[in-house]
C-alpha cells in the first residue's frame, strides 16, 4: 500500500509562502521522492468587521486581507513525509497535513 501525503499551506504573506513551498519542493525532489505541485488556489479576500466595543453598533473600518493557498502532494516516501511534517515553518504560514492510503488495483476489500 502506498501513502499520499497532502500538504496545504496558507498565508497572508505571498512571498514567504512561495519561498517556503519552493524550498520544500526542492528538498523533497533532492531526496528522490515524487512530488506533485505546488498547485495554487485563487487568493481568498476576507473582510472582518471591527467594533469599537464588545456590543454591536459603532464600528471601525473593516479589516481586509488576502489569504494565499498552495498545495503539494508527496507520493510514497513515508520517511520524507514525516521529516516534512516535523519541520519548523514561519509563524505566518499555516500548514495542514492529510494522509491518504492508496491500495493497488485489484486489491480486495475485506
Amino acid at each position: 500500500m502506498t501513502f499520499v501525503t497532502k500538504l496545504t499551506f496558507q498565508s497572508g504573506d505571498k512571498a514567504v509562502l512561495d519561498r517556503v513551498v519552493g524550498d520544500l519542493k526542492s528538498l523533497i525532489e533532492k531526496k528522490g521522492a515524487e512530488c506533485r505541485g505546488p498547485h495554487a488556489d485563487q487568493p481568498e479576500r476576507t473582510r472582518v468587521p471591527q467594533y469599537r466595543t464588545l456590543q454591536p453598533g459603532d464600528q471601525f473600518s473593516a479589516w481586509n486581507y488576502t489569504v494565499y493557498t498552495r498545495r503539494l502532494e508527496i507520493h510514497g516516501a513515508d520517511q520524507i513525509a514525516r521529516q516534512v511534517s516535523e519541520k519548523d515553518y514561519p509563524d505566518s504560514v499555516h500548514i495542514e497535513i492529510e494522509l491518504e492510503q492508496k491500495k493497488p488495483l485489484g486489491h480486495r476489500r475485506n
